[in-house]
């Protein structure tokens, strides 16, 4: 039978992911320090080897790198199985009876493979096998003495969720009686943003591998200059890329499906893909310092695997089902098994770290808190701080159940109020940072870089106050000025030095910046996509406002400048639930000028009825939202009732998240090496000196 073959090809591929893992391993052992080895153990032209044991080493290293592709064959045939089950209504399978039905939507079928615990860990072993083989082909050649290693850590980590699927969590586990039917994907998951926002989410996490395996690589092959830092730097941007863009989906996701008015609430879903991105970011920003100065090296390593740790721990906490009760641990399959991975990690790395700290010594050391480095090991504090506090406040209630038996639960209020004041200070910094240089920077380069930010903020401050007299939000919309103003700064500053320098047209200056410099400016429009979330974020927690009302049919209710009008009450027959549809129209409450209509429902699913979701009215404009949740109605629909919110400026943050995306996308693409970027990174800024005008 087909599944029986996909789950042997299981079977196979942990045999030859264990045997890969050792032969790396063993392999980069016996031929150590020899860059151009990268050929020979390819298989390509390359030194005679006349060493015995060094021989042997080509032979494993090119054993481990024959093992990725094998592997990646195996889990590929496996979840391509899986998809055919799944589209095919194969019920005999219990994965597929528990996540799928008949009438469920061809995408949704398609996506269900990540909407369980079997289909998910087999989705993404799939996904570490791809970037495994991607990886190995991308460096086979040019990293001939990390390489070995990096083979062995990323086939020991495909190992382990091999182990899970073979052991613990076998995706085709057949049922003795074939149902009819299935029982139907949770009706939450049945949305568009779920269909790409688990994705994007997995390419984020499963991406961040290869960064920890470069890390160990690094520090088993004792090549730990900066040359390794340079290798990873894309590849950790890229996956960064893609846990961001799966935050922002996963936000959006909560926003219309979630029908309670706000986009996130700090549950422990949400902190397991948040923890690795902060502490990711961090590592972005401290790899520059070691990349152009030497230093912060054990930092360094030591950020990478806290990430890495963090994806296997926010897999362990959402799968095992530790932080809905301690005692759902010991009735979770795979829970022993991630705990003793971590276990393996944490030691193994503390460990092999520990045997390395010779080799770690810096090369230099920060002149001047007025300087770029200090700028970014006050960020890299910032963003150490907050994931400290996000994980103590995820994991409090479970301490709190262990120690005293009562589960004390941490709201977001809390977060929000010692996050805060953090979250804050980093956006000082996004915008203090970039503009200093490096080693020190002048006095008088302080006042010409920070002059016309510092008076923006200012200015605007006599604005904001007929907005609001509380000074909560005058101050954050003030920071996020002061950044977005530092930003333009920079852009106008290069483009108007270029343009001066070499007569181009102010276009053709700006694009000839960006593509020159792609690197420095691209962080800079992943800043202003920050800046604009910022934003957003301010807007929604202290502008917000709204009303719960009960509506006749012809009855209209009055919000922020805002008519709504309830129409009636419409139900239709859908694939596999029945949509109830409500019809308000929207009208400015001044003028009484129509707007729009919005059309908040409710999906009652066959399989499911006692899960009925919502799907929110929304009408999106760049001032604020008009969004409507559909809670009841009365008979027929004569009369409903219906939660309304005016939610300002949340619109940036979904244009936010783009810029995020874009600003990743362009630091990333090959770049021509500007003329004087190395002494631009390795030098102080010239006395008045903008940095645009240094790579112009």
């Amino acid at each position: 039978m087909i599944f029986d073959f996909a789950y042997l090809t299981l079977v196979l591929a942990l045999v030859l992911s264990a045997f890969g893992a050792a032969a790396g391993f063993w392999g980069g052992r016996l031929v150590p320090g020899v860059a151009s080895q990268g050929t020979a153990a390819s298989g390509q032209n390359g030194p005679t080897v006349r060493n015995p044991s060094a021989a042997w080493g080509h032979r494993l290293t090119a054993s481990s790198f024959h093992s990725i592709y094998a592997v990646c064959a195996l889990v590929g045939i496996s979840a391509a199985v899986l998809w055919y089950g799944l589209l095919t209504d194969q019920f005999q399978i219990t994965y597929i009876w528990n996540s799928s039905e008949r009438t469920l939507p061809t995408f949704y079928k398609f996506a269900a493979i990540w909407g369980g615990q079997a289909g998910s860990l087999l989705f993404w072993t799939l996904l570490l096998s791809l970037f495994t083989t991607a990886a190995a082909l991308t460096f086979r050649a040019s990293q001939g003495t990390l390489m070995p290693y990096v083979n062995g850590t990323l086939l020991a980590i495909i190992l382990f969720f091999l182990v899970l699927l073979v052991f613990s969590a076998n995706p085709f586990e057949q049922i003795g009686v074939v149902p009819s039917d299935g029982r139907g994907l949770n009706p939450l998951l049945q949305n568009y943003w779920m269909v790409i926002h688990p994705v994007m989410l997995y390419l984020g996490w499963v991406g961040l591998s290869i960064p920890f395996a470069f890390a160990v690589a690094a520090l088993l092959s004792r090549r730990l200059d900066r040359r390794w830092v340079r290798t990873v730097r894309r590849w950790t941007l890229i996956p960064w890329m893609f846990l961001s863009a799966g935050i922002i989906m996963g936000s959006q996701w909560a926003y219309m499906e979630l029908g309670w008015g706000g986009y996130w609430a700090w549950d422990p879903v949400e902190n397991a893909s948040f923890l690795p991105w902060l502490t990711a970011t961090a590592f972005l920003h401290s790899i520059i310092i070691q990349e152009q100065r030497g230093i912060l090296k054990v930092w360094n390593v030591t950020l990478i695997w806290l990430t890495f740790t963090l994806v296997i721990l926010g897999t362990f906490t959402t799968r095992s089902g530790i932080l809905s009760s301690v005692h759902s641990f010991a009735q979770s399959p795979v829970g022993p098994y991630f705990l003793v991975f971590l276990a393996v990690i944490t030691v193994g790395f503390l460990l092999l770290l520990y045997q390395r700290l010779p080799f770690l010594q810096g090369e230099n050391e920060i002149d001047s808190i007025s300087s770029r480095e200090g700028a970014f090991l006050a960020n890299n504090w910032l963003f150490a701080g907050i994931a400290f506090v996000v994980l103590w406040g995820t994991f409090y209630p479970m301490f709190s159940e262990i120690l005293t038996g009562e589960r004390i639960s941490v709201a977001a209020p809390w977060f929000n109020r010692v996050a805060g004041p953090l979250f804050l200070l980093l956006f000082v910094l996004m915008g203090v940072g970039p503009l200093l240089g490096w080693r020190r920077t002048g006095a008088n380069a302080l006042r010409r870089q920070f002059t016309w930010p510092l008076a923006a903020a200012l200015i605007s401050v006599p604005f904001l106050l007929f907005t609001s007299r509380n000074i909560f939000p005058i101050v954050g919309f003030s920071v996020c000025i002061f950044v977005a103003a530092t930003i333009v700064q920079e852009f106008v500053r290069g483009a108007t030095a270029r343009r001066r320098s070499r007569g181009e047209p102010l276009p053709a200056a700006l694009w000839g910046l960006i593509r020159r410099n792609g690197r420095r400016y691209g962080g800079y429009v992943i800043h202003f996509g920050i800046v604009l979330i910022g934003v957003a974020i301010i807007g929604n927690e202290f502008y917000q406002s709204t009303t719960h009302v009960t509506l006749s049919e012809g009855d209209t209710v009055e919000l922020s400048g805002y008519t709504l009008k309830y129409v009636g009450l419409e139900s239709e027959q859908k694939s596999n639930h029945t949509e109830i549809r409500a019809t308000l129209n929207v009208s400015d409450a001044s003028s009484g000028r129509p707007l729009s209509k919005i059309f908040p429902r409710r999906n009652i699913y066959e399989k499911t009825p006692d899960q009925p979701t919502s799907e929110v009215g929304l009408r999106m404009t760049p001032a604020e939202d008009v969004y409507v949740i559909l809670n009841g109605w009365e008979g027929d629909g004569k009369s409903a009732t219906f939660t309304v919110y005016i939610n300002p400026l949340t619109m940036w943050m979904w244009v936010g998240g783009l810029l995020v995306v874009l600003g990743t996308l362009v630091s990333v693409w090959p770049h021509p090496q500007p003329a004087r970027a190395s002494q631009e990174l390795t030098s102080p800024m010239p006395e008045g000196a903008t940095a645009g005008q240094a790579t112009a």
